[in-house]
């Protein structure tokens, strides 16, 4: 049987998630996603998914101490960013920096935490210097988030850290998505994690996976002011185009990260211009979305709001997509740890075409 895309194949059995598009549900290993926002840190969410369990307080004490150690790039790896034309994005580089580390020959939980921690750092690095910036030492008073907020622009916001540690903590793990399969097809073949996650970065920069927010910020832009929705958005249905942000190929209710996120923007005491233009942008799209096409089941997306509280962050669109994989390279460790404890190679047919 021949499905494009292995659309619709259970290739793998996970304990890590469970995604029910049709209820719009998301769990990490049982518990929904809502009270993992909620009650956890990302160092407590990350930990959960990496060992199953959350730590004792001595534990987390341990792993958070275990991530701030290795949030330092090596010299030699900062010696090959800094070789690198200035032509080199982000999120190239991210991929290129994390392929000059040190390899191990299992995929074991230390050097996940090592990846876990340096890929901020990196991504800092990277985007001061292309903007001409000197690069800010991590601050190990700081826990994941703030520090990460900290290395890019050297300052701290406790609403803004915990806008940004909300969005690390949805996106960090989503099944069997294009680039946690990349890792674990990688893994299958007993390679070791650095080429795991190195496969995982470059399947992530494709637009059709990781570069989705970018579009939303587009979005709002040809919009700019709450009269001109209706127009723009019918505009574009009547020239075909996609609504950035709308539907997902899982979810056919709303997004349950695309909530969480509406909610803590909803928590602030005073919403930007920005925020309120992208609330009532969802609003009266859905509804014509409704009326254009009745027989799809379209909302917004997690890229949607993730986009509205990028911007509203400061952060240029060119971090979005490093961003997203700073969160889900919990997920894709997570995952290549679980296929080598379980292994088989992935091994799919092609059916030959005689032409």
């Amino acid at each position: 049987m021949f499905q494009p895309g292995l659309k619709g194949i259970t290739a793998v059995q996970t304990e890590l998630s469970l995604i029910d598009g049709e209820k719009g549900i998301l769990k990490y290993r049982g518990l929904p996603i809502k009270q993992l926002v909620t009650e956890h840190s990302f160092e407590e969410t990350a930990y959960f998914l990496l060992y199953g369990r959350f730590p004792t307080e001595h534990k987390r004490q341990a792993f958070d101490t275990a991530l701030k150690k290795n949030r330092y790039i090596p010299e030699y790896t900062k010696q090959i960013i800094d070789m690198l034309p200035s032509s080199v994005s982000v999120m190239d580089t991210l991929r290129t920096a994390i392929s000059s580390l040190p390899v191990s020959e299992s995929a074991d939980d230390s050097l996940a935490q090592k990846l876990i921690a340096i890929t901020p750092t990196i991504i800092a690095y990277r985007y001061r210097q292309l903007n001409g910036e000197t690069d800010i030492k991590p601050d190990n008073d700081l826990n994941h988030a703030a520090n990460f907020m900290y290395m890019l622009y050297g300052n701290t916001d406790e609403t803004h850290t915990r806008m940004l540690e909300t969005y690390l903590i949805l996106t960090m793990e989503h099944g069997l998505n294009a680039s946690t399969f990349a890792a674990r097809v990688t893994i299958s073949t007993q390679s070791d994690l650095i080429s795991a996650i190195t496969s995982a970065l470059g399947t992530m920069k494709g637009p059709l996976h990781g570069g989705a927010p970018s579009g939303v910020i587009g979005l709002l832009e040809d919009i700019k002011t709450d009269d001109k929705i209706s127009e723009i958005i019918h505009k574009k249905l009547e020239n075909k185009e996609r609504i950035m942000g709308f539907g997902h190929r899982v979810y056919k209710t709303i997004d349950p990260r695309a909530e969480a996120l509406k909610e803590k923007i909803l928590e602030l005491d005073n919403l930007p211009d920005w925020m309120n233009l992208a609330l009532k942008t969802e609003k009266e799209t859905i509804s014509i979305l409704k009326q254009y096409k009745s027989k799809q089941k379209l909302y917004t997306n997690v890229e949607y709001y993730a986009a509205v509280i990028m911007k509203s962050l400061g952060i240029d669109a060119e971090l979005f997509t490093p961003i997203f994989s700073s969160s889900r390279i919990v997920g894709w460790c997570a995952h290549a740890i679980e296929q080598a404890d379980h292994n088989t190679i992935f091994r799919p047919k092609a059916e030959y075409i005689d032409k």
